[in-house]
């Protein structure tokens, strides 16, 4: 009886050590490129946050997040000051890259302004160089801004270089994450006056980092980041990226 028991107790040990095994997953790093609204930010700027904040924790370890998205940046500056070539000498096999800009592109008053060529060929630059290294890039259209009409109909303010990534995305067989379109969605079920529950909106007093108040219809607070990121999650998943089986935090409505 002695020798049964105790091969079984040898079979046992070694289905679960290869059970162990197959689950154990080779460590990858997700690397987050954009502006402001996927940053993290300075204590000074809180309750001021990007949604690449919340997204980080919403996976198993086997997971880093490397955030360098930056405030103000577009993807020509994140050319001109060597932002990306930190990211893409950094690049491994198996890692992806959450490529979202078009805010600071599109604004021609600013240095960071990209024209739409510009902008198309900076993106098309970023997908080459990530496959080279064998990583997966993914495209993201600009978080939507917080603008209603007076019929309380949300307007689009990103047309021209959302469609650009898209445009992109369908050329160069990249996964797209159609953030402005999901984001548009998502503030006009909360419609004009709630939506600014998730943007930085603050009463004179209400913040010591803003005492006189603020009204930003662009940048989120903790609330606002935590539903973009959940978009983002969502779209992992509906686009069954390897990267969704290390999902481990369900899904939670702020």
């Amino acid at each position: 009886m002695k020798l049964p028991f105790f091969s079984l107790v040898l079979a046992f040990c070694g289905l679960a050590l290869m059970s162990f095994l197959s689950v154990k997953k080779k460590p990858i790093t997700v690397y987050l490129v954009g502006d402001s609204t996927m940053s993290i930010k300075d204590p000074k700027a809180y309750p001021e946050t990007g949604w690449g904040v919340p997204f980080a924790t919403f996976f198993d370890p086997s997971v880093a997040i490397d955030n360098h998205a930056k405030n103000g940046r577009s993807t020509k500056t994140f050319l001109t000051e060597k932002r990306w070539q930190t990211v893409e000498g950094a690049l491994k096999k198996g890692d992806y890259v959450f490529i979202q800009f078009g805010h600071n592109d599109e604004v021609k008053t600013k240095a960071s302004y990209a024209t739409e060529e510009e902008f198309t060929q900076n993106l098309t630059r970023f997908v080459t160089e990530a496959r080279k290294k064998k990583a997966i890039p993914i495209l993201i259209t600009p978080a939507a801004r917080r603008k209603f009409d007076a019929n309380g109909k949300i307007e689009p303010t990103h047309e021209a270089y959302s469609a650009l990534v898209r445009e992109v995305a369908k050329k160069e067989k990249v996964c797209l994450i159609d953030l402005d379109k999901k984001s548009q969605e998502l503030l006009q079920s909360y419609g004009p006056e709630d939506s600014k529950k998730l943007f930085l909106h603050l009463q004179p007093g209400q913040h010591p980092n803003y005492p006189e108040g603020k009204a930003d219809d662009t940048h989120f607070n903790e609330r606002g980041a935590l539903e973009m990121a959940q978009i983002v999650l969502a779209e992992v998943k509906a686009l069954k990226l390897d990267l969704a089986k290390r999902i481990t935090a369900p899904a939670v409505t702020p």
